[in-house]
């Protein structure tokens, strides 16, 4: 069964032709190499490229590197990366006229020496070059830096809901369910046995991701990273800092890590896609306030792996789930707070700071979005609009929640929408 990724391979036909490096990146297992190897090939092929003008490589395969040579046992045995030079004296002999040739490129960070042959390629004017990578520098965040400012990153993350509900097979409101406990990673999707999927997350977590984080960045005390991970794992949706972790550690753990090796890891899990940050914004006084943060999983399903499936609450998976939407649209996405002065009942002067879960910012728009499971009657509604009515500008302030809801704008110009429309109505935002 094939599913569709139209959103990201919209951003790769655009980009053709651009002059610059294509580079898919994101969380290992999330679709790239689908989305380069097959889903853009074949829609060069529908647009009249032919074959032999697409010239499509894959580190990782026994048989493309026969072609120029090479051997996987060999790389493994040598501990080393594919030879530069019998690969670029490949791709010369392929290239036999001035046409533009297509270079698909998966896995590139098993190349040796990757960043000068791609930049060596930026000054062959009828190649167009893309590629994907899963770890080592092509995971960093930074990834442009990597060729001189003239990368540019596509950053793909695992099946949005909509594309999950392209081949689920019951309704919205048990895909929703499905989606937040099992997550998008298109491999689980397509497993149809519950068992199947859990095996396969838990597998996922432990041979790929944590074992390439551990290699990558040459952690020694595995545990640490591991114990982490189950600390984020359980408090998704929740400020937290680098103190508050460590105290956690030396209570629980009976742990001597500092804070610094805690910032590392909490690196190395944001380098890997594993998690993301969300950093504090005082919307009134318009600055950032960089701790404590809010950390989101890229994955339900593999968040929900990391715990067994042991801790699952759904209020705190809705805020992820939108997180993750919003990220996937290009906002970008940080933790708004609201200054406010009240007095209490004696008459004493009480400061503290209301929460606005998201605010949303592409380009020069901007929208506030607030995260709410139910809202079983008015006090809860008032409660949940309270910060934005402490907002003074003229930005759209949302309402998500699981209610089925017809969208609506009350008194105060606050816009309500359920999940549902949220999630599978891209442009409900900008339309009502």
């Amino acid at each position: 069964m094939e599913i569709k990724r139209d959103f990201y391979l919209e951003q790769l036909i655009k980009r053709k032709g651009n002059g610059l490096i294509k580079i898919i990146t994101g969380i290992r297992r999330c679709g790239k190499s689908y989305l380069l190897n097959t889903l853009f090939y074949n829609h060069l092929l529908e647009q009249g490229v032919t074959a032999d003008h697409i010239l499509r490589f894959a580190f990782d395969s026994a048989d493309d590197l026969h072609l120029i040579g090479e051997s996987l046992i060999s790389m493994q045995k040598e501990k080393r990366g594919v030879d530069p030079e019998k690969f670029v004296e490949y791709i010369q002999s392929q290239v036999k006229d001035d046409d533009t040739y297509y270079l698909l490129l998966d896995e590139i960070q098993m190349l040796d020496c990757f960043e000068a042959v791609l930049n060596g390629y930026l000054r062959i004017s009828n190649l167009d070059v893309f590629v994907t990578g899963s770890n080592a520098k092509l995971l960093s965040k930074d990834v442009a830096t990597e060729f001189a400012g003239r990368g540019d990153e596509i950053r793909m993350y695992p099946l949005s809901f909509a594309e999950f509900m392209s081949v689920y097979q019951g309704d919205k409101y048990m895909g929703l369910s499905e989606y937040m406990l099992y997550g998008g990673i298109p491999l689980v999707v397509l497993r149809e046995d519950a068992k199947d999927k859990i095996a396969l997350l838990q597998n996922l977590f432990s041979e790929i991701y944590i074992r390439d984080i551990k290699i990558r960045n040459k952690v020694k005390n595995i545990g640490e990273l591991e114990d982490l991970l189950n600390m984020l794992s359980s408090a998704i949706g929740s400020l937290t800092n680098f103190e508050k972790l460590r105290n956690t550690f030396r209570s629980i753990k009976k742990s001597k890590i500092t804070a610094a090796t805690i910032k590392k890891y909490l690196d190395y899990l944001e380098d890997s896609f594993l998690v993301e940050a969300a950093v504090r914004y005082d919307i009134k006084g318009k600055a950032y306030i960089e701790t404590p943060k809010k950390f989101y999983f890229s994955d339900l399903g593999l968040r929900n792996a990391r715990i067994n499936f042991r801790q699952f609450e759904q209020t705190h998976s809705m805020e992820n789930v939108i997180y993750n939407e919003l990220r996937m649209r290009g906002y970008s996405v940080d933790v708004g707070i609201v200054p406010v002065a009240e007095k209490d009942a004696d008459g004493n002067v009480k400061r503290k700071q209301l929460e606005v879960d998201f605010v949303c910012n592409l380009g020069s728009t901007r929208c506030y979005i607030q995260s709410a499971y139910a809202l079983p009657d008015e006090a809860k509604r008032m409660q949940e609009i309270r910060p934005f009515r402490r907002i003074d500008d003229s930005f759209k302030k949302v309402v998500v929640t699981k209610d089925l809801v017809v969208p609506f704008y009350d008194d105060y110009g606050i816009l309500t929408v359920s999940i549902y429309d949220f999630l599978l109505k891209p442009d409900l935002l900008e339309a009502i």
